[in-house]
């Protein structure tokens, strides 16, 4: 099959990175991660998400197997998750890490840390370590954080041999505000920024908000000059690639997953003034479906939800 040209990031390792990603962490796409990882290889996606939290490392292994590309063809993200809610022992953590590689069957593109809770109190800085000799060893490629908050980024980035390449995070222009701290330390060191959860504005928030009618507004726009039908979240999707900010989104259902084939090839198609008035709008709100680790200890902006 003739591969499609996906858009690609490159990170502070040298490497590259496909900037839109499909995750198999919720619902259909966790539960059915063969044929739905399958499904999305062969829409055009050539990047794909999972986490041991997730539980689906060894199907998604034998989604790519299953396609018709080879593995050198998929960029594959995981993560080292706690165990049952509870933080992973130090002496556990290079075993966890190698039943991941285990589960997968080859060496993951990109390994992330998925919370700084996987890490005991005081602990992060020894469990990054632990990383970073995977990947002195060549056991592990690039190397990452999630949900990591500023106070998380300075204890690793401190004596760090590796800074982690990627901060995967809830992120999207109704987080901005909040972000803004974390957003300006990771651009002083190069790290890029991934983003779960990038269509809440659009998918989870009550009303909107006063993103709504801009988005729509914009799809109208960009309808016409694709001829074909576009909308508000393909918007939220683009506008997050002008970021330079990697999309993950997860979809168990095929008729999607077909579209975000179809997404990750498209052109850019937003204006700049566009582009500035989604970030502008989106500053004067906060909101955030996944509160648990970015709300903890770090303060929230004085912004209305609405």
């Amino acid at each position: 099959m003739t591969i499609q040209p996906v858009q690609s990031f490159k990170l502070l390792d040298g490497t590259t990175i496909p900037w839109i990603a499909w995750g198999n962490g919720t619902g259909q796409a966790q539960k059915d991660a063969v044929e739905c990882g399958h499904l999305a290889i062969e829409s055009g996606i050539r990047h794909i998400d999972t986490a041991q939290l997730y539980k689906n490392e060894k199907e998604t292994g034998e989604a790519i197997t299953k396609s018709s590309l080879s593995r050198d063809d998929i960029y594959v993200t995981s993560k080292i998750s706690c165990n049952d809610d509870e933080p992973v022992p130090l002496d556990k953590v290079a075993g966890s890490i190698q039943e991941s590689i285990d589960r997968l069957g080859f060496v993951p593109n990109l390994y992330l840390v998925h919370s700084p809770y996987v890490a005991k109190p005081g602990e992060l800085k020894a469990l990054w370590r632990i990383l970073e000799d995977f990947k002195s060893q060549g056991k592990l490629q690039s190397i990452g954080v999630s949900n990591f908050r500023p106070q998380d980024l300075e204890t690793i980035l401190d004596g760090a041999k590796y800074k982690p390449v990627i901060n995967q995070l809830e992120y999207h222009p109704y987080t901005l505000a909040h972000l803004q701290p974390l957003l300006e330390l990771q651009a002083s060191h190069g790290i890029l920024t991934a983003s779960y959860g990038t269509l809440s504005p659009v998918l989870r928030h009550p009303t909107g908000g006063p993103l709504k009618p801009v988005l729509e507004r914009i799809a109208e726009r960009i309808s016409k000059v694709v001829g074909k039908k576009l909308d508000a979240n393909i918007v939220l999707l683009l506008w997050t690639r002008a970021q330079g900010v990697v999309v993950v989104t997860a979809s168990g259902n095929p008729d999607r997953i077909k579209a975000l084939g179809e997404i990750a090839t498209l052109p850019d198609l937003l204006e700049q003034d566009e582009i500035e008035e989604i970030a502008r709008v989106g500053k004067g709100i906060h909101y955030r479906h996944y509160t648990e680790h970015m709300e903890n200890e770090f303060p929230l902006p004085n912004l209305p939800c609405e």
